[in-house]
């Protein structure tokens, strides 16, 4: 009894350190900024930090970014703990379409509101044309558990560039490699 209780007690204590994203499924709408209710993760979910930059079929790079690949950003983007004001390397710029989603994830639990991002090409079977707001989609993007193959309607769609980047999150921890996406507008030079 005693080996169940210390394995049940780290395992969730390990889930708990591994996870990189906030817990609460409506993290911004309550916080008082007037900001959007972005998030990254539902009361179960977590974040994939793969360092493999594997990028989704179709998707071009962009030809004269405005950061390009090398250069060193300050982040405003708050998708995730750390992520806001931590300095960043750009390791992929690409032109795309990127989409606010909400979907409720293929593992259970309550929908993840506003996610920010997944990008035209990480939709299954993506139209040519960009998504209209309110359109059903089916999820190709791995960026969380229950993410992939999740059914999810698009709250925002913006024509942009959106970066890949490596960064030490501002509370601490393992640095982050090729994490996807941020947009142009989430970022500033140094």
């Amino acid at each position: 009894m005693k080996k169940y209780v210390m394995m049940m007690t780290l395992l969730i204590t390990g889930s708990l350190m591994v996870s990189g994203c906030g817990r609460n499924a409506e993290q911004n709408s309550s916080n008082g900024s007037g900001g959007s209710n972005d998030t990254h993760t539902a009361a179960t979910g977590e974040m994939h930090h793969s360092d493999s930059g594997e990028l989704p079929h179709g998707l071009k790079e962009m030809a004269d970014p405005t950061y390009p690949v090398g250069s060193q950003v300050m982040m405003s983007a708050d998708h995730m703990p750390g992520m806001k004001g931590a300095q960043a390397t750009i390791t992929g710029a690409y032109e795309t379409t990127a989409y606010a989603v909400t979907y409720t994830p293929t593992t259970g639990g309550e929908p993840v509101k506003n996610h920010k991002w997944v990008i035209h090409e990480e939709i299954k079977e993506h139209n040519k044309e960009p998504y209209k707001v309110g359109a059903e989609v089916v999820l190709e993007a791995d960026h969380m558990i229950g993410m992939k193959g999740a059914i999810a309607t698009i709250d925002s769609a913006e024509q942009t560039t959106v970066y890949m980047v490596d960064y030490i999150p501002t509370t601490g921890g393992d640095p982050v490699k090729n994490h996807k996406w941020v947009t142009e507008d989430e970022l500033s030079a140094e």
